[in-house]
Parts: structure tokens; C-alpha cells; sequence
């Protein structure tokens, strides 16, 4: 009884252990084949990084873009707020906007060296001190957040950086920057104006006009500088524009899309996900 036990044991283990064998080297193939996607996915994503940022490097830099058909530049911040070009800054060659916002980029990416010939080119050329009228949700995401991530990337530890050469010169620079947005929230809402001149302010006669992901989206990007220099007047603007906005939403929780921020009042009251809206909905 017990051999014959033993026998049946015996055959159910050689027909089993080829299946699991099988399954096994399946298995392995599998993750091999997923290992190596990624790595083929890895590579391409790089490829598209360095063709996008080499090219703006020999073509564009310091301007803000690349216009890649025609090989040459355009300073969108500045344009974007003067559209007939007619009072743009004088002898001003652009914010360097896509190394700016390339800079996290090159750290996740490896490119170190690259990263800290950026940081040297910024904070010795790099002045806010313009002329120029931008939108100020375009400047707060893309120049503040592109300033302040990339700070706290270079004081990461984790990170192979030559820690000889930084010197919080991006904090410095989105200190500054945060500081001349500030007179945008000046109105009688807390709201603020959409558009703000880096030198001088607040324009005679600017519109009272901005869109509800203009004013109430702010708060990442500001309430991240204020705890990264002790200067509680970034968040404390941004956290007010966001409150009263959505003190300001309907019975069913929802928000119009563009309002005045001078009176409160809505001027486009339909609700949705898409321009205007959906960056709001990201940050909250």
C-alpha cells in the first residue's frame, strides 16, 4: 500500500514539474521582455528629450522657444501679454523659459554636468528686472514651479551633484520673482490680476479679467516658496485668491470660468474640465 503510494506520488510529480518548469521559463521570458521594453521605451524617451532640448540649445537659447520649422526663437512670456508686439522690452533676449523648465528634466535624467552648467548660466544672467507684461499663470507655472522643483532637486542628497557649486541661486531667483507677483493680489478680492508687469506692476487700466485656473491654482508653486524661504506672503496671497474663489462656487460645487477680480462677480459662468479649469482641478 505504502509503495503503491509512493509510485503515484511519483507520477504525479513527473507529469506536475515539466508544467511548473514551463510556467517558470514563461515567467522569466515575460519579465525579460517587459525589462527590455522598458529599457527600449527608456532609451526613446531620452532620444525625444535631447532632440527637443539640443536644438533649442543651438538654435534658440536664451530665448524662451524654439520655433523648430524655421530654426529661430520667439520670447512667448513677453509676446503673450504684448500680441501686436508693439511695446515689447528693449535689448531683452528672453528668460531662457525651456532651460528653465528643462532643468528637472536633466536631473531625473542623469545629467548632472549639463544640470550645473545651467544653474552657473541662470544665476549669472538671468534677471526678472524687465519691462515686460506676463500672464502670471503662465510665469508661476512654468518659471516659479521650473525654479522651485529644480532647487529642491539640487538639495536633494540623494542626488551626485558638485554641492560646491550651488548656492540656492534658483531659490534666489524664484525668491525674486515670487515677490513681483505679489502686487497682483492686490485687489479689493484678494483675487488676482491675470497679467503683471515683472518691473513695474500692476499696468494703469489692466484688465480686471482672469480665468478661475488663473487665480486659484497659484498655491503649489507659491505655498512651496514660502516654505522653502520662510516668507509666509506667497502662500498666504495664493491661499486667499483660492479661498475666495471657491467661496464663490454654486449649490453644486462647481465654478465658472472666467471672472472680474475687482467686483467677484462671474463673467462666464459655465462649468467644466477644460481650459481654464482643469489646472485648478489638478492642484486641489
Amino acid at each position: 500500500m505504502f509503495q503503491a503510494t509512493v509510485v503515484k506520488w511519483i507520477l504525479l510529480y513527473l507529469v506536475i514539474s515539466p508544467t511548473i518548469f514551463i510556467l517558470c521559463l514563461s515567467d522569466l521570458h515575460s519579465n525579460n521582455l517587459l525589462a527590455a521594453k522598458r529599457k527600449r521605451m527608456s532609451e526613446r524617451v531620452r532620444k525625444m528629450f535631447y532632440h527637443a532640448y539640443d536644438n533649442y540649445m543651438m538654435y534658440a537659447f536664451p530665448h524662451d522657444e524654439l520655433k523648430p520649422l524655421t530654426k529661430t526663437f520667439t520670447d512667448s512670456l513677453s509676446e503673450l501679454g504684448n500680441l501686436k508686439l508693439e511695446h515689447l522690452p528693449q535689448q531683452y533676449n528672453g528668460s531662457a523659459l525651456t532651460l528653465i523648465e528643462s532643468l528637472s528634466s536633466l536631473v531625473i535624467l542623469g545629467n548632472y554636468t549639463e544640470f550645473e552648467k545651467a544653474i552657473i548660466w541662470l544665476s549669472e544672467n538671468l534677471s526678472f528686472d524687465v519691462d515686460a507684461r506676463v500672464n502670471l499663470f503662465e510665469c508661476n507655472i512654468r518659471v516659479l514651479g521650473g525654479l522651485v522643483s529644480a532647487h529642491i532637486l539640487a538639495t536633494d542628497s540623494t542626488n551626485r551633484l558638485v554641492q560646491l557649486i550651488y548656492k540656492n541661486q534658483l531659490l534666489d531667483l524664484a525668491e525674486d520673482l515670487g515677490r513681483r507677483f505679489l502686487p497682483a493680489f492686490k485687489t479689493p478680492t484678494g483675487l488676482p490680476y491675470a497679467w503683471i508687469n515683472l518691473k513695474h506692476g500692476v499696468i494703469v487700466d489692466e484688465t480686471t479679467e482672469t480665468s478661475t485656473s488663473g487665480c486659484g491654482s497659484l498655491i503649489l508653486e507659491m505655498g512651496a516658496l514660502s516654505r522653502l524661504t520662510g516668507d509666509t506672503r506667497f502662500e498666504t496671497a495664493a491661499l486667499r485668491a483660492l479661498r475666495k474663489l471657491w467661496s464663490m462656487r454654486s449649490s453644486l460645487n462647481l465654478l465658472g470660468t472666467t471672472l472680474d477680480v475687482a467686483t467677484g462677480d462671474w463673467i462666464e459662468y459655465s462649468s467644466g474640465i477644460g481650459a481654464g479649469m482643469f489646472l485648478l482641478v489638478e492642484n486641489i
